[in-house]
């Protein structure tokens, strides 16, 4: 059982990776005048090759491996972070990522199924739109803005100071190419989490959830800064080499199936 859930682990990683390729690739076509980078779409693209129904369900597969993943890492604590606050933190932040997910793997299963590109909404203007109808609205959508932040700031760090290889077993050292890439992967995506992160505090600000912006707005905000054109490059084969960090976890990455035991005793009472 503890090998299955290791491959459906590893599975999940890839398919985060592949998206978040077909994200960089959009994003670098974009820049030359093309389409909207972000996942939904990058989703959309698989659709137009050979076998795309195919592909697309294989990704959907892939990502439902990550959710159990992450529910693994949220719920029953299998990087054994523990019941402190800031660790409780750490899980809920890692059980947003998996619904986050979820939605994605339904998405892409509705559109194998389907063979339709687009017409959807959601993300997150519709995350926005939702947590503002709730009560208490303002706060909640405060709170996941606020999330935004602080998971772009922790990814930006995780990278930079190398926490990542906590959990990597990288066959290089802390200067060689793939620890490089590592840094650099989580380091453009930490820059477009913050700016995600920002927008979508901005909307709750002025209470209007069409101002939450996603990937593919990051990306344009940064391409109108001064030398914006170089920058928008920079984060956009960074987010190329968050990819290719996603397919170096599922090669590297310590995968450990908790017990039933173990999460009943990591959730708080």
């Amino acid at each position: 059982m503890s090998s299955k859930f290791e491959w459906l682990a590893r599975a999940g990683y890839a398919a985060r990776g592949v998206v978040f390729l077909l994200v960089a690739a959009l994003a670098l076509f974009s820049s030359f005048g093309g389409g909207r980078p972000d996942t939904k779409n990058a989703l959309d693209s698989v659709l137009q090759q050979p076998f795309g129904r195919i592909w697309l369900g294989l990704i959907g597969l892939g990502l439902v491996g990550f959710v159990a993943w992450r529910l693994a890492q949220s719920l029953a604590d299998a990087d054994n972070h523990g019941s402190g606050a800031k660790n409780l933190v750490i899980r809920a932040a890692l059980f947003g990522s998996a619904a986050t997910y979820a939605g994605l793997a339904l998405y892409a299963f509705t559109h194998a199924l389907s063979a339709s590109a687009g017409g959807e909404g959601g993300g997150e203007q519709g995350m926005a739109a939702w947590a503002m109808t709730q009560p208490f609205g303002r706060v909640l959508a405060g709170a996941i803005g606020l999330g935004f932040v602080i998971g772009g700031c922790v990814t930006i760090y995780k990278g930079v100071t190398q926490r990542f290889r906590r959990y990597l077993k990288l066959p290089d050292d802390r200067h060689g190419p793939l620890a490089l890439l590592c840094v650099y992967g989580l380091a453009a995506r930490g820059v477009v989490f913050l700016i995600v992160g920002v927008f979508f505090c901005y909307a709750t600000f002025r209470l209007d959830p069409q101002q939450a912006g996603s990937t593919a707005d990051a990306l344009d905000w940064i391409r109108q800064l001064p030398f914006g054109a170089v920058l928008y490059i920079i984060v956009a084969v960074g987010l190329a080499a968050f990819g290719i960090y996603n397919f170096v976890e599922a090669r590297y990455r310590s995968v450990d199936a908790p017990s039933l035991d173990k999460a009943r005793q990591s959730l708080p009472v």
